[in-house]
């Protein structure tokens, strides 16, 4: 079963949360006239950031539109995508590429229309070796040709080498930053990791931006009414203004 509080994008998908998640998706589209992206690894600079939830979120509001979507969980240390949709992860990416299987016997079907899943299965001792290896190079080349765009969420960067090895064979990266918590020049080394490989950066998304780091110019409507908090004073002060005139 889905975890709705988490999975906003599904649950309630006029809420702020889920057109941020649908900018970011158009925002994806046109991040390359070149090259289509079609390969994306999204990860953090430490723990706890709300990468997972980023990516989840994307994946169905990318569904939604129509594409054909793989969500993978390679964070190979801590996952849990298979929590957010209510799986068992008895099997998946690791097993997938252990037994050298066939991704249609390990991918989960859920209530997401053009979505699936393919969980993380048990945690190897060797992660980074197991993400960089020939295996996964030929996993990645053959789902390419059954899905329009297929995610991976990744450890942070920050802490293991994981998000790094991927980046390097995937098209791109969306780098997760949880506004306000994490100090700048965790986030600068784990860049500079990113780019040590030459990752391709696709942009970074500033979780939990709240009305106070927002500097006045917090946006709490749904798309269609989208004000300013100063916009919405001075339409309240003219309301009043109005109220007054009438009362004459």
């Amino acid at each position: 079963m889905l975890n709705q509080n988490v999975l906003t994008a599904f649950s309630d998908p006029k809420s702020i949360a889920s057109e941020a998640y649908r900018v970011l998706r158009t925002n994806l589209q046109f991040s390359s006239f070149d090259k289509q992206i079609k390969t994306i690894v999204v990860t953090s600079s430490t723990p706890g950031e709300g990468k997972t939830t980023t990516i989840a979120n994307l994946a169905i509001t990318i569904a939604q539109s129509g594409a054909k979507v793989l969500l993978v969980d390679t964070d190979l240390r801590k996952p849990r995508i298979h929590n957010l949709f209510g799986l068992n992860n008895s099997k998946g990416i690791t097993t997938l590429l252990a037994q050298h299987g066939e991704l249609k016997d390990y991918i989960e079907r859920v209530s997401v229309n053009n979505l699936d899943i393919l969980k993380s299965g048990p945690i190897p001792p060797n992660p980074s070796e197991l993400l960089g290896s020939n295996a996964m190079k030929n996993f990645i080349q053959k789902a390419k040709e059954d899905y329009d765009i297929i995610l991976l969420d990744s450890a942070p960067v920050g802490a293991v080498t994981d998000a790094a090895v991927l980046s390097a064979i995937l098209d791109g990266v969306i780098f997760v930053i949880n506004s306000g918590k994490v100090d700048s020049e965790v986030v600068k080394r784990a860049k500079e990791s990113l780019e040590n490989v030459k990752a391709n950066i696709l942009g970074v998304v500033l979780n939990n931006i709240t009305k106070q780091n927002q500097g006045g110019y917090y946006h709490y409507q749904y798309y269609g009414e989208e004000q300013t908090e100063e916009a919405s004073k001075n339409k309240k002060v003219k309301k009043k203004k109005e109220k007054e005139v009438s009362k004459c």
